[in-house]
């Protein structure tokens, strides 16, 4: 399943399992989470309260006057309820308030962990994908929707329990009061327009759903696109691109202009028509509390009470159709993160691997064959690399020669045959155990943007200083760094842009010498090297290399002549094997190589 499928997978409905495999990451606070909907409830119940006292307030005030002076005495106590009330309905507001700010703190705490949890999950997951995951995706978009998934998290936590469901509380109530105190008419017109807000705010959205996927599609597909120029920056450079890549991005901007645009138009339709029920509604309840206060069968109170249970209903009524549209998308987002965790890698750990490293650091491949979708790149392969030895693979472009890294790797598994490590099949071990005892020097040499002395202890975070400056001096680094201005704590860039790519490929070999593994594998690792900083390395990685078993894939022969045995692909099969010497005198396509190399030095 490659990512496309769940960017363009458009959400037929809500998915409330969403929310039961989310359970797990929110039950770790269960009496936060418990003592959070206390709060909840209390807040409600407050807020419901307010509009009563708030009647009592104007009933009081509203006493007749006149009265003599023989009641003056009881119009001084009278005169003290309101303040009473006003200092009561001070008190339950800021309660109110209060209780809401410790509940968002409370469950905040929850949301968080939560997101923590499932973020690391996902980012440990994607980890664990094939290769061909890795090569098919789109930085932007995936980093994008991994974003998205966990703000998702966070609104659906925060809209769905502290505002959905008070709101559908405080609905029940106010109609349940209205019948009880006012009647039929009152709780029937609150009850039908609530009913009607609520349906024209869900089949709107679901209308206008589609605009909003669209705008969310073409904000993905702009911000993938941008990250990957940039991310090719030196590429764009080269050729000249930067009018072509700015037009392409202006082409990705100008779909998320229009997609942009007829979602704003959808939200005038919506945020109209919600409107449009409000205002009739409000008008209907006024209007019926107005003529019964003309009855005098309501007090002036009432009218104030009635208006002010209209208002907190519809004040967070009137973001329905924005809360659903972004549950709903939470929902799809927080199900893409779900789907990424969903997918499996076809690498995996057998159920019994062994977790330890093979002592014996001795490479074998058997009868190994390889296809890679339908089309065959490596063919009967065998070879054996002897503990201590080294053996180098070469060959014409396309022969196989960095596939039988990734073999070895367990990026891939052989279609047919085995590799063994030490006698043990490298099905049997652990990747964790595999990719311990195997050090790499890439051929394309990626570095972190951070400082040297953070990118050379990547291969082996736990290394001493000294260990550290040991790998640089044996890979001719020291001292290079020392003539930098900043020395060890220089930045190299995204990517390593701030170096020469002889010095990335220094920085990766005492990388790989600092690792400390039994095997080391060299995949073209001197081509950026000029002559004199290839002779000095070579000799460097050779008494490095003394005790362990390596492997070089080298397009420039003049690096693999001391090699103890040399193999020719071409291909995906051995043509030729032997040593420099032997292979020279068979007259075949070793010999061919050797002198269209040299006579082209």
């Amino acid at each position: 399943m490659r990512p496309s499928s769940y960017l363009e997978k458009e959400p037929a409905s809500l998915n409330w399992r969403v929310i039961e495999r989310l359970t797990p990451y929110l039950l770790e606070y269960k009496l936060r989470i418990f003592l959070a909907l206390i709060c909840l409830v209390v807040a409600k119940l407050a807020s419901v309260g307010l509009p009563f006292i708030l009647k009592d307030i104007v009933d009081t005030l509203s006493l007749p006057q006149g009265q003599s002076s023989l009641e003056n005495s009881t119009l001084t106590a009278v005169a003290l309820v309101p303040m009473a009330l006003v200092l009561a309905y001070g008190c339950v507001r800021f309660l109110n308030v209060i209780i809401g700010e410790i509940r968002d703190t409370l469950f905040g705490r929850v949301t968080e962990r939560a997101i923590r949890r499932l973020g690391l999950s996902v980012f440990e997951h994607l980890h664990a994908l094939d290769l061909d995951f890795h090569l098919d995706r789109r930085t932007g978009g995936l980093s994008r929707d991994i974003e998205r998934g966990t703000s998702g998290i966070s609104f659906l936590m925060r809209f769905m329990v502290f505002n959905i469901v008070p709101t559908l509380l405080e609905i029940a109530l106010v109609i349940g009061i209205f019948f009880y105190q006012y009647g039929i008419e009152f709780a029937g017109i609150t009850l039908v327009s609530v009913l009607l807000y609520i349906a024209y705010s869900v089949i709107a959205t679901q209308w206008r759903t589609g605009f909003v996927r669209d705008a969310a599609k073409a904000d993905t597909i702009s911000n993938g696109r941008a990250i990957d120029s940039l991310l090719n920056y030196e590429t764009v450079k080269y050729f000249n691109n930067e009018v072509f890549e700015a037009k392409r991005y202006d082409e990705a901007l100008s779909q998320w202009e229009q997609a942009k645009r007829k979602n704003r138009l959808s939200l005038l339709v919506l945020n109209s028509g919600q409107a449009l029920i409000i205002a009739v509604a409000m008008t209907a309840m006024m209007a019926l509390a107005a003529i019964e206060v003309a009855n005098n069968s309501m007090t002036i109170g009432d009218f104030v009470l009635i208006n002010a249970f209209m208002m907190q209903l519809f004040i967070p009524l009137n973001f329905l159709g924005f809360v659903y549209r972004e549950i709903r998308g939470a929902l799809a987002n927080i199900e893409r993160m779900f789907e990424l965790l969903a997918l499996t890698p076809k690498i995996t750990n057998l159920e019994h691997a062994i977790d330890q490293s093979p002592e014996l650091p001795q490479v074998e491949f058997n009868e190994v064959s390889f296809d890679y979708d339908g089309r065959p790149i490596i063919q009967g392969i065998s070879f054996l690399v002897p503990a201590g030895k080294k053996v180098a693979v070469v060959g014409d472009s396309g022969a196989g020669k960095s596939t039988l890294i990734k073999l070895l790797f367990r990026f891939y598994d052989v279609s047919q045959g085995a590799i063994s490590i030490g006698g043990t099949d490298i099905r049997k071990l652990s990747l964790a155990a595999l990719r311990q005892s195997i050090a790499i020097v890439p051929q394309d040499t990626v570095l972190f943007n951070d400082t040297l002395y953070d990118n050379i202890r990547y291969g082996r975070p736990d290394a001493t200083d000294a260990e550290i400056k040991q790998a640089a001096k044996l890979a001719h680094l020291s001292d290079f760094v020392e003539s930098l201005p900043l020395k060890w704590q220089t930045k190299v860039g995204e990517r390593g842009l701030k170096l020469s790519g002889g010095e990335k490929q220094r920085v990766s070999i005492a990388r790989a010498i600092l690792k400390g593994a039994s095997i080391l594998v060299f995949d073209e690792a001197t081509s950026s090297l000029d002559s004199h900083a290839e002779k000095a390395i070579l000799d460097a990685l050779k008494a490095a290399a003394k005790g362990h078993t390596s492997l070089v894939v080298a397009h420039r022969l003049s690096t693999i002549v001391d090699a103890d045995t040399i193999l020719v692909l071409s291909q995906g099969k051995v043509v030729e094997q032997g040593t420099h010497d032997s292979l020279l005198s068979q007259q075949g396509l070793y010999a061919r190589l050797w002198r269209l190399q040299n006579e082209t030095q």
